[in-house]
């Protein structure tokens, strides 16, 4: 049975813990963290945070799934029907890429709805999500449907290519008009 990566869910705030003793199991796993800024009345400190809350993902055959519900800390895997479903390997290696800090990503509320679009160059090249305009450039906000939980992601608007669905529909639009 071929390995493939799954989402686990564990308990609030208990990410970190179970990617460690994931570590310890000799799983492969991947948490994407970021890091952000938080504010206290008498401080303020830069903190790592998960950048899908309460979610760990694990490279694994399936028939090894017993080792990953073991762990202390970990609910469950993310599944359909009883049947734990695995994620694309691109969009975990397009995260991969992402985290190594050349990139700033974080965490967004879940889009389903808007101008889809494909990165051409640089760390994220391949991925695809929504964009979104902002005052201080572009964000591309990536969705891991499974999830339902989104990442936003500062980009070159000239890294950008429309995917052909949306080209296809404003000429549609053009010659109804």
């Amino acid at each position: 049975m071929e390995e493939r990566w799954y989402a686990v869910y564990t308990w609030a705030r208990h990410e970190k813990c179970v990617a460690e003793q994931m570590g310890q199991r000799q799983l492969s796993s991947f948490l994407p963290i970021y890091r952000s800024i938080h504010r206290w009345k008498d401080r303020r400190k830069e903190v790592e945070l998960a950048l899908f809350p309460s979610y760990v993902f694990v490279h694994l055959a399936l028939k090894d799934r017993v080792r990953v519900l073991q762990i202390p800390g970990v609910v469950h895997i993310v599944s359909a029907r009883g049947v734990p479903v695995p994620l694309a390997e691109h969009e975990i290696e397009t995260l991969r890429h992402g985290t190594d800090g050349k990139v700033k990503m974080e965490p967004h509320p879940y889009l389903q709805a808007g101008r889809r679009v494909r990165v051409r160059s640089g760390a994220m090249v391949g991925l695809e999500g929504i964009l979104l305009r902002r005052k201080e450039g572009l964000r591309l906000v990536v969705s891991i449907e499974i999830l339902m939980r989104s990442v936003a992601v500062e980009i070159d608007g000239s890294a950008m290519a429309h995917l052909r669905k949306v080209l296809q529909v404003k000429k549609a639009l053009r010659c109804k008009v």
